[in-house]
């Protein structure tokens, strides 16, 4: 169904899907040569992580490009639910995607190279050897699209008031203690503690905000707030800017012909589209009938049976729709059916895991994805960084320090999510799913599941934001009535989802955690005590676990990349022996079908797909197709 993020850097600026879309793809990235972790690095183009990098400081343009590709086109797009606000960085609001292409960080990532990326905004970056801070040297060229100069004091501004405006950023920039002027154009970033090597990373991602405007007033003399939602076009730097809105309903971004960094190495060959237009629909049938009829121009499908029966239509069939599928090589990141343990019938792993006996993924997948999917088996599936066999070398020694804190399968059992491959085992795992439940208290009083002790029905609904959800929960529900639940399937508008997962109001949500390959403070939002009950985080279980705050320590920490491996596997197999979640599932790969009106480059990249970025408009495809 939903294809879980690839991978999360920055905090979540909205609780809307553009949450997962934009702050799950844009990532930063940390540089450490050999040589740097002795001597710091100093007034370097470049930041990765794995210490070796694929463009040295001449190069001209990113070989995933096209870099004579044409300016100009449109690009129509179709977005799933609604929007009420243009400003990504408040709590408040259900922004509109695609927003974040009017935007510029510091550093820019690559997209054919593991966590790696080159100087944006600011043209180089030093650090010193313990990791205390980071100095960028901002390029004197840098504007915003009103024509004043990017400044150290734009930088300063936007990190106090994009932590000020909300509570996510507040959590995922609490290290970073003050920003300076340190130059004319220099602006340095203090932390707070040492040896966090992915501080600098998280600064260099940081989208930069102009203060002159958001300090400014509105064409109604109304002061600008970064803290509520706004349909007001934000001023930005980026190659696009917001042309059209009718809120609600659509948006169109125009690209900025004059762009300051057009000629930049790190952004030769992209942002070819002249405009993107998106039209917002309350359904996906109806989106899809949309492209079908022509007007839109891609689709990117997120149900496996829609990509296997519904593009048979004749324009597939004569080659003038292309359907195709992007894989990359980022961690599959979790996608799950989550249980809020602040409620007090979550609070048992036995409960929980009773819930994973009760779903049947085998028949699931058969049945109404048509095969095409692969159960979690990890919070970082297809990746080094996921738990496997049992814990042995480091990441035995890292868990040792938590015996005692975590359950003890941790050591001496490999973590499988149940399997149904016969009726036998469907039958086999009810029963084990029966026996879990009266473990932790729960009984079978006539059809009815009750708490033995307060005679209190388990009653559970699950709160989701598209319809196409209830057809993959009613077989589930089929199963949990049978277990003498009494099982309710709630569908909301983005909004509402929004707002009640924003402030935890739900018993069961499917949700989904994106990764990266270099995993660090974005799993404090994700799992740790500061973050369980922050209203707009990402612990949407209410992870209150000291022992999972001390792996989330060690993940951030870590030395060397072997540690970092090891730390992650540790907490991977704690988070999975504690059945936070039901594991859905996952789609290694991006679906889309497209009219064939688009050039696309002949390099594809590896670890991010971004068509939006790339691709260009091709006159005479569009031509051809159109005198078809």
């Amino acid at each position: 169904m939903l294809c879980t993020t690839k991978s999360t850097r920055r905090p979540p600026a909205s609780r809307s899907a553009l949450v997962f879309a934009v702050f799950g793809c844009l990532i930063a990235f940390l540089a450490v040569s050999d040589r740097a972790q002795s001597k710091g690095l100093q007034n370097s183009h470049v930041l990765s992580t794995f210490g070796e990098y694929k463009y040295q400081p001449d190069f001209k343009q990113f070989d995933y490009v096209n870099p004579d590709a044409p300016k100009g086109g449109v690009l129509r797009e179709g977005a799933f639910g609604t929007f009420d606000s243009l400003n990504l960085f408040s709590i408040s609001g259900n922004p509109a995607g695609h927003v974040g292409l009017i935007y510029d960080s510091l550093f820019e990532g690559s997209l054919d190279e593991p966590l790696v990326s080159y100087g944006l905004i600011a043209e180089s970056v030093s650090f010193p050897d313990d990791y205390s801070s980071a100095t960028f040297k901002l390029r004197q060229e840098a504007r915003w699209h009103d024509g004043k100069p990017i400044t150290p004091e734009d930088v300063i501004f936007t990190l106090e008031a994009v932590k000020a405006a909300h509570p996510g950023y507040a959590q995922y920039y609490k290290n970073v203690t003050a920003v300076e002027k340190t130059g004319d154009r220099e602006v340095t970033f203090r932390f707070d503690t040492t040896g966090n090597r992915e501080l600098p990373i998280i600064v260099a991602d940081l989208t930069i905000l102009p203060k002159h405007f958001w300090e400014g007033s509105n064409d109604k003399g109304e002061k600008r707030d970064l803290a509520t939602s706004t349909l007001e076009a934000p001023l930005s730097s980026g190659p696009y800017r917001v042309k059209d809105v009718i809120p609600g309903s659509s948006i169109v971004l125009e690209r900025v012909a004059d762009y300051w960094a057009k000629d930049l190495p790190a952004k030769i060959g992209k942002h070819n589209i002249g405009e993107f237009q998106i039209a917002y629909f309350l359904d996906r049938t109806v989106m899809l009938e949309a492209f079908k009829a022509g007007n839109l121009d891609v689709m990117v499908e997120n149900q496996a049976k829609r990509w296997a029966t519904a593009y048979t239509f004749p324009a597939v069939e004569k080659g003038e729709v292309i359907k195709q599928v992007f894989k990359t090589k980022n961690p599959q990141g979790m996608q799950a059916f989550v249980f809020n343990t602040r409620r007090s019938k979550f609070s048992d792993p036995r409960v929980r895991l009773a819930f994973n006996y009760a779903f049947d993924f085998e028949w699931t997948n058969k049945n109404l994805f048509y095969g095409q999917y692969t159960r979690n088996p990890s919070y970082f599936s297809e990746s080094e960084l996921a738990s496997r066999g049992l814990p042995e070398g480091r990441e035995l020694e890292i868990l040792e320090e938590v015996r005692g804190q975590v359950p003890e399968e941790v050591f001496t059992t490999e973590y499988k999510n149940p399997v149904t491959a016969n009726k036998k085992d469907a039958r086999n795992n009810f029963r084990t799913a029966l026996r879990l439940l009266k473990q932790a208290g729960w009984v079978t009083k006539g059809k009815s599941l009750v708490n033995a002790e307060t005679g209190e029905r388990m009653t559970v609904e699950f709160l989701v934001r598209s319809p196409d959800f209830e057809r993959i929960i009613l077989p589930y529900k089929r199963t949990l009535d049978r277990l003498g639940m009494e099982i309710t399937i709630r569908t909301v508008d983005t909004s509402q989802f929004g707002n009640r997962m924003d402030t935890y109001d739900f018993d069961v949500m499917v949700g989904s955690w994106g990764q990266s390959l270099s995993p660090g403070n974005e799993q404090r939002d994700y799992w740790s005590t500061a973050s369980a009950d922050r209203k707009g985080g990402r612990n949407h279980v209410g992870i209150k676990d000291p022992a999972i705050d001390k792996l989330i320590d060690r993940v951030i920490f870590a030395e060397d990349r072997d540690e970092q491996i090891a730390a992650t596997r540790a907490l991977d197999r704690v988070l999975l022996w504690n059945h936070f979640v039901v594991p859905m599932w996952f789609f290694n790969g991006t679906r889309m079908a497209r009219w064939d009106r688009f050039g696309l480059p002949e390099t594809e990249t590896e670890y991010g797909f971004s068509f939006r970025s790339t691709w260009w408009y091709d006159e005479a495809k569009a031509k051809a197709l159109d005198d078809n």
